[in-house]
Parts: structure tokens; C-alpha cells; sequence
């Protein structure tokens, strides 16, 4: 699979989780384990363009995949992704513990097509639990971005 614009190729346990890969072998601690259900989404990484709770798929089926995870969702070393500045600008994080993965949300959403509402956004957040910040700065943040890669868009 290709993770982070990277070609990896491992031999793998057929049971070991895409996270555990991820966290355990490759050492990407951005992605985070929260409940290991699929309920939490702190563990939601981006595998092919779409959203994916990296608990509940095994390293095996991400095989011929892209994988992107938190630390491959900057657009350079420099340059931080309009999600992530409009996190930042926003105080959209407190503790920081579901914040990779509601970008990989955010960013996979709003690649697809950056123009929605503020209900496909809310709807599309809806599946990340945070305890810290109330959703309202994370919803700015991802209003921000989304206008701002709208407006990008329509200036190619």
C-alpha cells in the first residue's frame, strides 16, 4: 500500500487492525485508538479519497490502497492543509485526542467536493466524538476550510 505518498510492504498478520499497522509497525501515533468500536472516529484515517475507522479494517484489506493519515494531510513540511490552519485559527482542538480524526473526515469530505451545508458538514462530523470543545469551533473550522477550498476551486 502507499501510505502518506510512501510505498510500504510488509508481511502482515491476517487479524492485525489497519491502526495497529499504522501505529504499532510504522510508529504514525497521530492516528489514535478510542474505542476500537468504530463509535469514537478517533481513529478515522483516509484510505482511497474516503473516510475509514482504521479500528474496524484490517491492515490486509488496505493492500493496493492510498493511505493517508494524519501525517500525510499537509500539503508540504511548511504548509499546513486548509483544515488544519482553520483547526488552528478556530481553537478547534482542546485536548487534541479526536482532532486527527475529525481532520481526515473534514479533509476527505471536503476534497470530494468542498461546496455543502453546514447539515452535510454537521453530518459528516457527527460520527467523532469530542468531550472537550462543544463541536461550535470545529464546525467554524470546517465551515472556514470548506469556503476557503470552494473559493480555490472556482479560481482554476
Amino acid at each position: 500500500m502507499t501510505i502518506n505518498g510512501r510505498l510500504i510492504e510488509r508481511v502482515v498478520n491476517v487479524r492485525l487492525h489497519l491502526a495497529d499497522f499504522l501505529r504499532q509497525d510504522l510508529r504514525l501515533t497521530g492516528t489514535h485508538l478510542g474505542c476500537e468500536h468504530g463509535v469514537c472516529g478517533a481513529c478515522t484515517v483516509i484510505v482511497d479519497g474516503e473516510p475509514v475507522r482504521s479500528c474496524l479494517m484490517l491492515a490486509v484489506q488496505a493492500d493496493g490502497s492510498n493511505v493517508r493519515t494524519i501525517e500525510g494531510v499537509a500539503l508540504s513540511k511548511d504548509l499546513p492543509h486548509p483544515v488544519q490552519a482553520a483547526f488552528k485559527k478556530h481553537h478547534a482542538l482542546q485536548c487534541g485526542f479526536c482532532t486527527p480524526g475529525v481532520i481526515a473526515t473534514a479533509v476527505a469530505l471536503l476534497e470530494q467536493n468542498p461546496v455543502r451545508t453546514d447539515d452535510e458538514l454537521r453530518e459528516a462530523i457527527s460520527g467523532h466524538i469530542c468531550r472537550c470543545t462543544g463541536y461550535q469551533q470545529i464546525m467554524d473550522a470546517v465551515r472556514e476550510a470548506a469556503d476557503q477550498l470552494a473559493r480555490e476551486r472556482l479560481q482554476k
